[in-house]
């Protein structure tokens, strides 16, 4: 009788996971379809939920300068994290590179883009959509590929500003704008534009959107979010990362 309770302990103490954490995390909203993705996976490998935020990352900076309780920081640059880290705001020796992002021009209807950059030497829109280029790399990569392609002066009247990407993209999938520059991850899954016309930027004419993650202080003792930057490290999550059109 004693030998089989032990037995039955043994089995019930197999089968009890480690005690489960969660761990809140600020996303760059580029990152908002894979990175639920990644959640979803992480929480089944590990027990451990992510709690997501979704913005612009020069908000999170802000809000996390001034006491927001987020624990793990996605951006959609490197410049962020790094500055975080010398300020404090972050652990020092916690921060990677997750993803290099990229740029496409996007329409949601399939006759306005011919995948070439003919659509904006011609003019024919009223308005095309990018995020706010002091508050979003993203916007600062459109900025970079008009100026490259010496048409900023003659789009730039035509420009409207969203907060962030998600709110860009917004402006063009609900046709308030006539095409905009979003990124890729919006519109592409499994290697291919979900909806509508659009030309990936050639990598020449901006900048690289390279995109770092950093554990806050608020998450340095938090088993959850040491968990979960090294999940993002792992195969698995870079495999979802590359199907949704980033670089690694």
């Amino acid at each position: 009788m004693r030998k089989t309770s032990v037995v039955g302990l043994l089995m019930l103490f197999c089968v009890i996971p480690a005690q489960a954490g969660e761990v809140h995390v600020a996303v760059a909203a580029n990152f908002t379809a894979p990175m639920k993705v990644i959640a979803a996976e992480f929480e089944k490998a590990t027990g451990h939920q992510a709690k997501l935020s979704f913005g612009s990352t020069g908000k999170f900076y802000a809000q996390i300068s001034n006491g927001a309780p987020f624990e793990l920081l996605l951006s959609a640059d490197d410049e962020t994290p790094a500055r975080m880290e010398r300020e404090g705001l972050a652990v020092a020796g916690t921060r990677i590179t997750y993803a290099f992002g990229k740029l496409v021009l996007w329409s949601s209807k399939v006759d306005v883009i011919d995948g070439q950059v003919e659509v904006l030497k011609k003019g024919n829109f009223k308005y095309l959509s990018i995020a706010a280029p002091k508050l979003a790399p993203y916007g600062a990569a459109a900025i970079q590929t008009l100026k490259s392609l010496d048409l900023l002066a003659a789009i730039e009247p035509k420009l409207v500003q969203g907060e962030n990407i998600a709110q860009a993209y917004q402006f063009v999938a609900t046709g308030n704008a006539d095409l905009g520059f979003v990124a890729l991850s919006q519109v592409q899954e499994n290697g291919q534009i979900k909806s509508g016309s659009a030309w990936v930027v050639p990598d020449n004419l901006y900048s690289p959107i390279r995109q770092d993650m950093v554990i806050l202080n608020k998450g340095r003792t938090n088993p959850a979010a040491k968990e979960l930057l090294k999940f993002i490290k792992s195969e698995a999550a870079r495999a979802i990362i590359l199907s949704y059109g980033y670089a690694l």
